[in-house]
């Protein structure tokens, strides 16, 4: 199975660290580089600092955990999709974005790819994760807003990801799509 995952900032990198076990080929898509204030919310070393998120993530799993996964550095776009994400089992959708997470989903739609969204709240009042094809993405308040930086929301990234690292886990060992709403309160399956 090759599973790959678009978007490895707080909520990717946090749900692919715990995807490890998996026996699959973990495939990592982010054209943007570590910064320090990445180390807080997201699952990167400091040595990290500088280099691609998709390679970062890359060399840390195969270094902390002896786990071999590929890495693309590149941004997603119209032109590059389907070679990209074309030869995929599982597409994970860990976007920051509206238009990111619009054409992964019309990517997977076109070409029958099983897709999930791993999604949080700006405001970090709660996180998402559901199947494409009961998945409609939110207008952003801001284009481009961010929504996991310094650190912030910290617990519920923690809790999204693992939840999100869960629900791929039983698609991948059962066949199963679960959704989940995520709060600091509570982790709620939503009906299929």
């Amino acid at each position: 199975m090759r599973i790959v995952f678009c978007g490895v900032g707080a909520i990717g990198s946090t749900a692919a660290v715990l995807c490890r076990n998996l026996e699959a080929t973990l495939v990592f898509i982010d054209f943007d580089r570590v910064e320090s204030k990445n180390l807080l919310a997201q699952a990167f070393v400091k040595p990290s600092v500088g280099k691609n998120k998709a390679e970062a993530l890359k060399l840390q799993l195969l270094n902390l955990h002896g786990v071999k996964a590929e890495s693309f550095g590149v941004r997603v776009t119209r032109d590059n999709v389907a070679a990209l994400c074309g030869s995929a089992d599982l597409l994970i959708d860990c976007f920051d974005n509206q238009a990111s997470r619009v054409l992964l989903s019309e990517f997977a739609r076109g070409a029958s790819k099983p897709l999930v969204h791993g999604a949080l709240a700006a405001d970090g009042t709660f996180g998402l994760v559901r199947w494409d094809e009961r998945f409609v993405p939110d207008a952003e308040d801001t284009e481009g807003q961010a929504t996991c930086e310094g650190g912030a929301h910290l617990p519920l990234i923690g809790q999204l990801g693992a939840t999100l690292a869960r629900v791929v886990q039983d698609f991948v060992k059962h066949g199963t799509r679960r959704d989940a709403m995520v709060s600091l309160v509570a982790v709620t399956p939503t009906a299929t």
